[in-house]
């Protein structure tokens, strides 16, 4: 007590000795408590009751107007301004460009309800089949979902995908009919589809239009009513779930995490289960959208940290846990499985460790890709690089030329193959009689192969009833099965078929849209593989294969596919001084054949006169030259023909 008393003795003297204004001190002081005060009541605003806690995630079928939906729960609940622009959550340019979300984002809302204040955190995720595995982990956290429907397109094929998820994990469905205000909008129509899907006869559906607003109160005032709070124990030791990560250049990696038990503060040491590795915490915050800090995050609450977490330290799904703490692992994630893969290769050997450092930046951020090295004759050293979908290579290959500046050049997609090897001497030299392989450049040889297989899928379509017959025909020419062909109702089919997953990733849904006007919508899971008469189809430029340009096919479709391929690349590859010719081949045979011509120079315009042996002479120079650039020129390939003419 003695020494406040004679420090404020000392500092009331100081003030009089330097003739500071009292006045300009107690304001300075008062300033002071009010800063102090301000932190105090930031934290404790953040410190949530468990019950006062919803954590929700928005579902549904691309452009049904989730991240609409969204930036009107955050202007209702304050979190930004009203008219601050659109979908606020989606951040991505890619995003922007496309219109479709391929993230999902996290939000931290507060909103009152009856008096009290509620903190609703909002997972707002992809609605396109190729992104299904974020629509899976944004779950985790969740105890409660808002399925979204258009009043005018209906329960669509990622609709029910989605909507079993939720169900998977016992979440609480609030089924929301969206864009009301929509001319040909029938929101009775589309609940009685909701009560065939939800297999109820009467089905509490909110009706909402998002883009002007209205029922969006009804909306959080449901989420608060019908959603549990989170089952979590804060007097228990720190236990979390990483469910999302990316990197930031500042801070590194940083994780997005699911408090699952106890509390975590800034300063804390804590570890991760499966890297086994140690980490001070260093910034723990809140996506509001907008990070801002707080100093502890306790159970039921979603937040960030960031702890000097190395890129490949960075696992989705791991478990979180104060060091020398063990704990219980909490349940993670099924990585999930590629589906299609591609090579990616830099322009130029010298930038291949630029583009590693940006492809494993991008893969944290993106953790359902996997990524291998390979080489190739023509191309050097790259990456082989697997995908959920042809539209997440796309996003994919967008975001590395957006976001880090790269500039890969990228082969054609392809799926996983399997082949039964027979022979005393292959077998032991392979350990194993099936071999897998998802690269043309890897097709063993026929005559040790007895049988391929390839991956299949079940496709789901729904469908009005008028596009049934040109979606089957679809399907044949995919090589499809019908397996089932159910009424929901609402003049809609439900069709579902077994097909090559081959067939499907590259046009199908824009030829299903094509021949539906837009109306079918499409999903699929994979059913694993079965045996096949596929070939290896190569395409040789002037003789010389070119590997990056082989692909796999069904024998039954090897001749059209050759010749598509052949006119493709006549029309992608620019002409050279010498003629090119263009050939698709499976094996020795030549099944299609174009000729890229040659640029015309005529070496005898300057003559004149009947001078003919001169110009023979010319005419044979000429003839002799082509014919030897032909054997030893180069063919340049611009960097987007291998992409540019696999998309048939």
């Amino acid at each position: 007590m003695r020494n406040v008393i004679s420090n404020l003795l000392h500092t009331e003297i100081r003030c009089l000795i330097r003739n500071v204004n009292t006045v300009k001190c107690q304001r300075r002081w008062i300033y002071s408590s009010k800063r102090y005060c301000a932190k105090a009541t930031t934290e404790l605003e953040y410190n949530v009751p468990v019950e006062n806690i919803r954590n929700f995630s928005i579902i549904a079928h691309v452009d049904h107007g989730k991240s609409t939906l969204a930036d009107r729960l955050l202007e209702l609940t304050g979190a930004i301004k009203a008219n601050s622009g659109k979908q606020v959550l989606d951040s991505l340019q890619v995003e922007r460009e496309r219109g479709i979300t391929v993230k999902a984002q996290t939000a931290s809302l507060f909103h009152i309800y009856q008096g009290r204040k509620y903190l609703l955190n909002l997972i707002d995720t992809p609605g396109h089949v190729d992104f299904s595995a974020e629509v899976q982990r944004s779950l985790a956290p969740c105890q409660g979902v808002i399925l979204l429907v258009d009043a005018n397109d209906g329960v669509q094929a990622q609709t029910v995908a989605n909507y079993y998820l939720a169900r998977q994990k016992n979440l609480v469905i609030i089924p929301v009919i969206n864009k009301i205000d929509l001319k040909n909008a029938n929101p009775e129509k589309v609940k009685m589809q909701l009560q065939t899907l939800l297999d109820a006869d009467d089905v509490d559906v909110i009706k909402i239009s998002a883009k002007l607003g209205t029922g969006i109160e009804n909306v959080l005032d449901a989420v608060v009513e019908k959603i549990p709070p989170p089952t979590v124990f804060r007097d228990n030791p720190f236990r979390a779930l990483i469910f999302d990560s990316w990197y930031d250049k500042h801070q590194g990696a940083i994780s997005l995490i699911y408090v699952k038990d106890g509390t975590l503060s800034v300063g804390k040491q804590i570890a991760s289960a499966y890297m086994k590795k140690s980490y001070e915490v260093r910034n723990i915050f809140l996506l509001r959208p907008h990070a801002e800090n707080v100093k502890t995050i306790f159970a039921g609450q979603v937040g960030a940290i960031s702890c000097n977490m190395k890129s490949k330290e960075a696992h989705i799904g791991d478990t979180l846990h104060l060091r020398n703490a063990p704990v219980d692992l909490l349940e993670g994630f099924k990585p999930p499985k590629p589906m299609v893969f591609a090579g990616v290769y830099p322009i130029d050997q010298s930038e291949l460790p630029s583009l590693q450092a940006a492809i494993e930046r991008l893969t944290l951020n993106d953790s359902a890709v996997t990524v291998t090295l390979e080489s190739s004759v023509a191309l050097g050293k790259g990456f082989r690089i697997g995908f959920l979908g042809l539209l997440h290579m796309e996003v994919f290959i967008q975001r590395l030329e957006q976001e880090y500046g790269a500039q890969p050049v990228v082969t054609a997609p392809a799926v996983t193959y399997k082949a039964k090897i027979f022979g005393s001497k292959n077998i032991k030299k392979i350990h194993n009689d099936v071999i897998t392989f998802n690269n043309p450049a890897q097709f063993p040889d026929r005559q040790i192969v007895s049988e391929f297989y390839e991956p299949m899928i079940i496709a789901t379509i729904i469908t009005p009833t008028d596009y049934v017959k040109s979606i089957a025909a679809l399907c044949y020419e995919k090589r499809g099965e019908e397996r089932m062909n159910k009424n929901i109702g609402n003049d809609r089919l439900m069709l579902q078929y077994m097909m090559p997953l081959n067939e499907v990733i590259l046009d199908f849904h824009d030829s299903l849209k094509s021949i539906s006007s837009g109306y079918a919508s499409f999903d699929y899971e994979d059913y694993d593989y079965q045996p096949s008469d596929i070939v290896k189809l190569d395409i040789l430029l002037n003789g010389k294969v070119v590997e990056e340009l082989s692909i796999i096919v069904h024998r039954r479709k090897a001749l059209q596919t050759g010749k598509t391929l052949c006119t493709k690349l006549l029309d992608t590859i620019p002409r050279q001084m010498f003629e090119i010719a263009i050939q698709a081949a499976v094996g020795n045979k030549i099944l299609a054949r174009e000729n890229l011509k040659a640029y015309k120079k005529d070496v005898t315009a300057k003559l004149y006169g009947g001078d003919v042996t001169r110009r023979k002479k010319l005419l044979a120079q000429q003839t002799e030259g082509k014919k030897k650039m032909r054997m030893i020129g180069k063919i340049s390939l611009p960097r987007d023909t291998f992409i540019n003419v696999l998309k048939r």
